[in-house]
């Protein structure tokens, strides 16, 4: 299962552990279409897929998620948690909304998921979620954020103690800037290759890396990682 798989780095990472030979649950909050196309180019490679909409924030819609994924496939092996959202606004009064619904679907959406795939994946299952390394940044702005991913890797580390005996990693991939639709939304050319520049390989992530990086994760070579941050940035942070 990967969360918010639609597009973006959620989509390369469906494609990617499909390619690895999963049958893919690909969530998705409100572009069916956009998801129904990942769908296709899973099944015209040959794997297998199915495109389940949930708002990760709403406990009912995850269990519904998870319902119609264990209908469907019987177990669920992996599960990445890639949904989220990130909306600018200054640590000021009357931006609280930004806060609330940033927790809403980044840190409660976390839990949620997380917390039901702990209780439902097979023994040796692997869970992911995705942070970022902005966190190391502190730019202005990104304080709900920031705050909301902060939250993530916390609960990665408690729930990796808590499926003690289970063989169940629980990690957390971390890409610094990459190059989808979302980042590039608003920016200039100039603000682009500022934020590109940061980093000493000197360019943009792109959304194959990071998953790279997560079937890494979910494959036999990343069984002995649990408890981890992976930050996938070229040394951006």
């Amino acid at each position: 299962m990967v969360t918010g798989a639609s597009r973006g780095i959620g989509r390369a990472i469906a494609l990617k552990l499909a390619d690895d030979g999963f049958a893919v649950v690909v969530n998705y909050a409100g572009s069916a279409e956009r998801a129904a196309s990942v769908v296709t180019d899973i099944e015209a490679a040959g794997g297998r897929a199915l495109a389940v909409q949930a708002d990760i924030s709403d406990a009912a819609a995850v269990e519904r998620l998870f319902a119609t994924a264990l209908e469907a496939f019987g177990r669920l092996d992996v599960v990445v948690n890639n949904a989220g959202i990130m909306t600018m606004a200054h640590i000021k009064s009357d931006e609280l909304d930004v806060l609330d619904q940033t927790l809403a679907i980044n840190l409660r959406g976390s839990w949620l998921v997380m917390a039901r795939a702990g209780e439902v994946l097979t023994r040796g299952g692997r869970i992911i979620a995705l942070s970022s390394s902005v966190l190391a940044k502190s730019f202005p702005g990104y304080g709900a954020y920031i705050a909301s991913k902060a939250g993530v890797e916390g609960l990665v580390k408690v729930l990796a103690n808590e499926l003690r005996g289970r063989e169940i990693t629980v990690n957390a991939v971390a890409p610094g800037p990459v190059a989808t639709e979302l980042f590039f939304e608003g920016k200039s050319d100039d603000t682009v290759q500022r934020i590109a520049d940061m980093a000493p390989l000197e360019r943009l992530g792109q959304p194959e890396e990071i998953a790279a990086t997560v079937a890494f994760l979910t494959g036999p070579d990343g069984g002995w990682i649990n408890a981890q941050i992976l930050r996938a940035n070229g040394g951006f942070a």
